[in-house]
């Protein structure tokens, strides 16, 4: 029974089964089948012929298969498979099974029986009342397979209501949830492990194994987690990083601008004295206060290219501190810039008067300069965003978003401008035009300036929004297109899978299954014009708005032209499948009269040959 089950789970993918494994193996033609699906590789072409020759010879390109697999096939002959010997196909179907099924399962260095009993002993251990030692007498409580469907699935069994002293309830769930949802067929009865004193163990391991088999692919997405905990935590040291330079940054640009005015003070002394103490406290900054800064200012460095270098070889975007936090600005802005507070500062130098300064028409507005130069309005006036994929646009939004603050620390400069102007009007100034032209120059700039920024802040925002619905419409599109593409895969495959059939009802089956599988054309037919209606509608969205969209959809790679594709692909196959399917019926119809014909002549004749021999 378990190796009938065994074999029908994969003949079902062939489209056939058996029903008497000692019967339906004879010819030699399923088994030669069931060896091509369980290998993936074809073996010679079987012989069509009803004689015993043509059967022996079926049953050794099977056994010859096998053996060019390194199995040793010990008195298993093709005559006896052919006669029916149920003890010699059972031991060559376990062969196959040993050989197909549990040779290739390695745990720990160990393989085969001792490999699938170690992983058996590892994924039922935390579980009380479970104790594997074997494959016989430890799972005829039915908890160990409960146990081994619990650890990978928990939501299909809640082991704690399972009792040890009721095995034929635990063993029909563990089978039927394992039928049900993990696709692996019934194939041992629990009243016969429940009736014998040791349960067969070959038909133990060969249930089991197909739960090895069911599970492997979650050892594989724990390896997945692993390597993405790695990434994690290297993102995350990244993150500390970026953490610490803005900090450390920070504190050095508060020392650099709470040191910058005393630097600037001119204030006159009075007296020898005073003039001597103040040249010996700025003795005392040149020899104290500023070396530990400097050296502050090389560990930043440091920190700023160790983590660009880790950035780097993590394939990750390059960091970009905050506005006025760059390692070596040197704009000219007394307030911004670690290199320029450091080192760019004429300690000694004595300013120039502010009645030169203004006479020059500057008067102290270099810092606001900058911010009004032309390039600041030709990058506000720059429509990058509408090439730009998602994510980009939110950098720029968060750019955008430092140089409003940057701006909006610049309003009282500008205030302060227009303060000194009309003071100097106030008091007759004798190039007050030059300086009431240069400030209201200025104050238009300024009003420009904050309108573009509002702009561009409007028109980043919206295409934020624009975006984030093509990339919702793109990530439905991928849920939908994936599952739809596989099913046309499937389709294409069996529409062109192979068929071998004796009898009428056999290709009556086939014909009745392909007929079902027509009639889900039609709401196939309106998935996929719902799924390419997705694709058009994002598409329509980034035309309206000028949205040039990136090539190819980033959550997967069926395009709109491999669903078209494969669709007409699946509409060639049918038709020929239907030609196929009728052909063989015709063929089979043919064979059926022609037996029939056979059956009445050798009816009559028969008696006749016994009468004369006699």
């Amino acid at each position: 029974q378990t190796f009938t089950a065994w074999c029908n789970s994969h003949l079902r993918k062939a489209g056939t089964q058996i029903e008497n494994i000692d019967e339906d193996f004879r010819d030699g033609l399923k088994l030669m089948l069931l060896l091509e699906v369980i290998s993936g590789e074809r073996l010679p072409k079987p012989e069509r012929g009803k004689m015993r020759v043509h059967k022996i010879n079926n049953v050794n390109k099977a056994l010859d298969f096998i053996a060019s697999k390194g199995v040793k096939l010990v008195s298993i002959g093709a005559e006896e498979i052919v006669d029916g010997n149920a003890k010699m196909t059972l031991g060559m179907i376990w062969t196959i099974i040993l050989r197909f099924a549990i040779q290739d399962i390695s745990v720990e260095e160990t393989s085969a029986k001792e490999g699938l009993l170690l992983w058996c002993q590892r994924k039922t251990a935390p579980y009380k009342n479970v104790n594997v030692q074997n494959f016989h007498i430890s799972w005829k409580d039915g908890l160990a397979f409960n146990a081994l469907i619990h650890r990978h699935r928990p939501e299909l069994i809640e082991y704690d209501k399972l009792r040890k002293d009721d095995p034929v309830t635990n063993l029909n769930n563990a089978f039927e949830v394992a039928e049900k949802y993990l696709d692996i067929p019934k194939m041992l009865d629990a009243e016969d492990i429940v009736g014998t004193l040791r349960p067969d163990e070959k038909a133990i391991m060969t249930y089991v194994s197909c739960f090895y088999h069911a599970f492997s692919g979650a050892q594989k997405a724990e390896t997945a987690a692993n390597r993405i905990c790695k990434v994690l935590a290297v993102n995350q040291e990244n993150e500390q990083l970026m953490e610490d330079y803005e900090r450390l940054a920070s504190d050095l640009l508060a020392w650099i601008q709470r040191t910058i005015p005393w630097l600037e003070s001119r204030d006159p002394q009075k007296t020898i004295p005073a003039m001597q103490q103040k040249l010996e406290d700025f003795r005392e900054y040149r020899r104290v206060h500023k070396p530990p800064k400097v050296q502050e200012k090389c560990q930043l460095e440091i920190n700023f290219n160790t983590l660009q270098t880790k950035l780097r070889l993590s394939g990750r975007p390059a960091f970009m501190p905050s506005e006025g936090r760059m390692v070596s600005v040197g704009d000219g802005c007394g307030e911004q810039g670690v290199e320029l507070g450091l080192t760019g500062i004429q300690e000694v130098s004595p300013l120039p008067c502010p009645g030169k300064e203004v006479a020059q028409g500057g008067f102290g507005v270099s810092g606001v300069s900058l911010l009004l130069c032309p390039g600041k309005e030709v990058a506000l006036r720059d429509r990058d965003s509408g090439t730009a994929s998602l994510a980009q646009v939110r950098a720029l939004l968060r750019k955008h978003e430092a140089f409003e603050s940057d701006l909006a620390a610049h309003q009282d400069r500008v205030e302060q401008i227009a303060a000194i102007a009309q003071e100097l009007n106030e008091l007759d100034y004798y190039d007050s035009p030059s300086v009431n032209a240069r400030c209201q120059k200025i104050c238009d700039q300024w009003d420009l300036l904050g309108s573009l920024t509002h702009s561009r802040r409007e028109a980043l925002e919206k295409t934020e929004k624009q975006l984030e619905t093509i990339d919702e419409l793109h990530l439905e599109y991928a849920k939908r297109a994936a599952p739809f593409n596989n099913w046309m895969e499937s389709a294409m495959e069996d529409l062109q899978d192979m068929f071998i059939v004796h009898t009428i009802e056999e290709i009556q089956g086939l014909i009745a299954a392909h007929d079902q599988f027509k009639s889900t054309l039609p709401d196939a037919d309106k998935e996929r014009e719902a799924i390419l209606g997705i694709q058009r509608e994002a598409q329509r969205i980034a035309d309206l708005h000028g949205i040039q969209l990136p090539g190819n959809n980033p959550y997967t790679s069926v395009t709109p032209q491999i669903i078209n594709s494969k669709w007409e692909r699946v509409q060639q196959l049918v038709p020929k499948r239907d030609q196929a399917l009728q052909e063989e019926q015709n063929r089979q119809n043919s064979n059926e009269h022609l037996r029939r014909q056979f059956g009445s002549q050798a009816n009559r004749v028969g008696p006749w040959i016994q009468t004369k021999m006699e």
